[in-house]
């Protein structure tokens, strides 16, 4: 197998790079510091699209950037300056983070030569590879979405010089956090090199994200300034304590944009191939970005696949997060889930027991493909999403769809048979609303983002509890506090895999911003010293819930068939019965039990959305008594909760010394000790 980018061997540095058009390849040698060029060396056809080159004298950490000379005719597709310099697509570490300039996108003889304005690749001899041990994640756990920098920025345990990177990550406050709630899993957002798109510097903003990459394995130097060894050390440490990894790649499409956008790397070896193009020869923009990765072609599956083995063998990942996966998986432009880059991912010896998660959209024609990714994929489920927040709003007809989602969705996941679900349920991502946001505020707040707060979505399925935003009114805020728990423990209490983004287990706010991706600053930032306590201890007594009753965490499909006796569910109304066909199609209801079952026992989902208090009865059984799962006492709440609108209640004996309720009341619970009521949901 031919091994491209730079090869540390004892006799020197190999240099290999690919493209199908070029005429020439040179490799441009830098000193130490990467300013000033010492020689630019031309690199021998060797076959194939490869030209490669040995260079004697060279060692690790010597940095480079790839030169390529070829027609000029962007209007074909052909980007070929020799003046650009590129980045090595098979960069491991580059030296200093990617900065937008004009010159970057000049055209031929107009920008001069880049390399001043380009990082340098360094040269590196890989770390030995660690060991592949099995993922610690399983379907069913909780995936907590890490936005690297904003995340610990500013923890004030963390010492200053390591606020905001990786490393960060492995501090025990965090991972006692961490721990605390019950995560199995982080999601860190993308930590690989990435450039500000050319509209954010004259607004004075950056892109906080990084979703916006140049380079696929190099990291960024600003999250990881101790490069792959600093990844690989935190994964060891969040492993340690049972804790996975997995990381958010973007394949999607890179910061080279449209064709006013930079030339960077992968325009400049070999546009035709690595980027999708219309028959006319338009860049193709399945992804709002300005191009489109070409998924489809050779070199770009070999990249992919060789960027995910880096991972996992340098680092030990647990897994991936694809952004925007549709055009991984199209051929020609149309999707197929039996795409050759799907089929040799899923495949692969060494990510074959990786975890896989989906985007399932894209917005090119039939982008939208939740549901019709291969059984490997786990799939962000916005269904979920929508149809939680549409009850908690107060949105008419919408118990039927609440309780397909809280039972895994098997009417997208359940086709041909399958008998688990591969849903990863969500209320709130990093792109949107905070979970704090989705009760406080009715209507987008993006004048920040510089766009006139045209950017970001219109349709939040929010709602402000009759103030827009900040308030002083002590029973608006009471409100919101209930939302939030009732969101909280929708989800904890849904069936499937469960994610949930930093900072929302504590209020995170971003001032109504459902658009922040340009906001590196306190916008973003996680207020660690401001958080909502009471809400944090809300959310990790329901973390450990879920991990000790296995029905939640379980991804199976519910059939309401008896084990041992007890249907794995029952859906019930307010009054013990079976909800009929009416209750289901009542526009007016706004209230269920779950009542999941198996032979360790039941655990009841009381679900109240309406604003009005109601008692709840739930069936018994000899010998048994229900009892609140989670006591309110125990995790010492700095402030009453008497408004809960979801409340979940186990089974356990009754011993002789506990008392029974009363006989002709022994199944009926008060308001107080099942579900109160909600303030309704209308924004003022």
């Amino acid at each position: 197998m031919i091994q491209l980018g730079a090869t540390v061997t004892p006799e020197g540095i190999r240099f290999a790079a690919w493209s199908s058009s070029a005429r020439r390849l040179r490799v441009s040698i830098f000193d130490g510091q990467g300013n000033h060029e010492l020689d630019r060396l031309e690199l021998r056809p060797e076959g194939e699209g490869v030209h490669a080159l040995l260079v004697p004298g060279l060692a690790a950490g010597t940095r480079y950037g790839f030169r390529a000379d070829g027609d000029y005719a962007p209007d074909r597709g052909l980007w070929f300056d020799p003046d650009k310099l590129l980045t090595d697509p098979y960069a491991v570490e580059i030296d200093r983070p990617y900065a937008y300039h004009w010159r970057l996108a000049a055209r031929r003889n107009e920008g001069a030569d880049t390399a001043p304005l380009m990082p340098k690749a360094v040269a590196k001899a890989l770390p030995e590879a660690v060991p592949i041990l099995p993922p610690l994640f399983r379907p069913g756990g909780l995936v907590y979405e890490v936005p690297v920098r904003a995340f610990t920025k500013l923890h004030p345990d963390i010492p200053e010089r390591q606020r905001g990177t990786i490393a960060a990550l492995a501090h025990p406050a965090i991972i006692d956090h961490l721990q605390g709630l019950g995560v199995s899993a982080v999601e860190l957002m993308p930590v690989t090199a990435s450039i500000d798109e050319r509209h954010l510097p004259p607004l004075g903003l950056s892109n906080a994200w990084g979703y916006n990459p140049v380079t696929f394995m190099a990291l960024d130097p600003r999250l990881a300034p101790g490069g792959l060894e600093e990844l690989r050390d935190t994964v060891t440490a969040l492993r340690k304590a049972g804790i996975g990894t997995i990381l958010d790649l973007v394949f999607n499409h890179t910061g080279e944009s449209d064709r006013l956008g930079p030339t960077l790397s992968l325009r400049g070896l070999d546009n035709q191939a690595y980027y999708r193009h219309q028959p006319d020869g338009r860049l193709v923009n399945d992804t709002g970005t300005g191009n489109t990765v070409a998924c489809d072609h050779p070199a770009v599956r070999d990249i992919v696949l060789d960027t995910l083995r880096h991972f996992v063998r340098h680092a030990g990942v647990d897994g991936f997060r694809f952004d925007l996966a549709p055009v991984l998986g199209r051929v020609g432009g149309v999707f197929d889930p039996a795409a050759p880059l799907l089929k040799a991912i899923a495949g692969d010896s060494v990510l074959a027991d990786r975890v896989l998660i989906a985007e399932p959209w894209d917005i090119g024609p039939d982008g939208y493909q939740l549901g019709n990714f291969p059984p490997r994929f786990l799939e962000w489920n916005d269904r979920y999403r929508d149809d939680a927040r549409r009850f908690w709003r107060g949105d008419a007809g919408a118990i039927g769809a609440l309780a397909t989602r809280l039972a895994g969705s098997s009417d997208i996941f359940g086709k041909a048979g399958q008998p688990a679900s591969r849903t990863v349920n969500f209320i709130a991502a990093h792109d949107g609303m905070t979970l704090a946001d989705i009760v406080a505020y009715e209507r987008k707040h993006n004048a920040a983002n510089g766009e006139q707060n045209r950017d970001g979505h219109n349709d939040n399925l929010s709602w402000n509890n009759g103030a827009e935003g900040e308030t002083d009114s002590a029973a608006i805020a009471k409100a919101r506090f209930d939302d939030q728990c009732a969101l909280l423990a929708t989800l904890f209490a849904s069936r499937g895999t469960i994610m949930l983004t930093a900072g929302d287990e504590f209020g995170r706010t971003q001032k109504g911003n459902n658009n922040a991706y340009a906001q590196d600053n306190a916008i973003t930032w996680l207020d660690w010293a401001g958080r909502d306590q009471a809400l944090e201890r809300y959310a990790s007594a329901l973390g450990r819930l879920r991990r000790t009753i296995p029905a939640l965490a379980d991804t199976h499909f519910l059939t309401g068939e008896p084990a041992d006796g007890i249907p794995d569910v029952a859906w019930l109304t307010e009054t013990g019965m079976p909800l009929a066909e009416a209750d289901w199609n009542d526009p007016a209801r706004h209230r269920l039990v779950m009542l999941l079952g198996d032979a360790g026992g039941r655990l009841a989902v009381i679900v109240n959305g309406d604003r009005r208090q109601c008692v709840f009865t739930l069936p018994d059984r000899e010998g048994l008594r229900w009892q609140p799962a989670i006591e309110t006492q125990a995790i010492d709440l700095a402030r009453p909760l008497p408004g809960r609108s979801v409340h979940l209640m186990t089974e356990h004996r009754i011993e002789k010394s506990q008392p029974v309720f009363g006989q002709s009341d022994a199944k009926k619970m008060s308001s107080r000790q099942a579900v109160t009521g909600r303030r309704a949901g209308k924004g003022s």
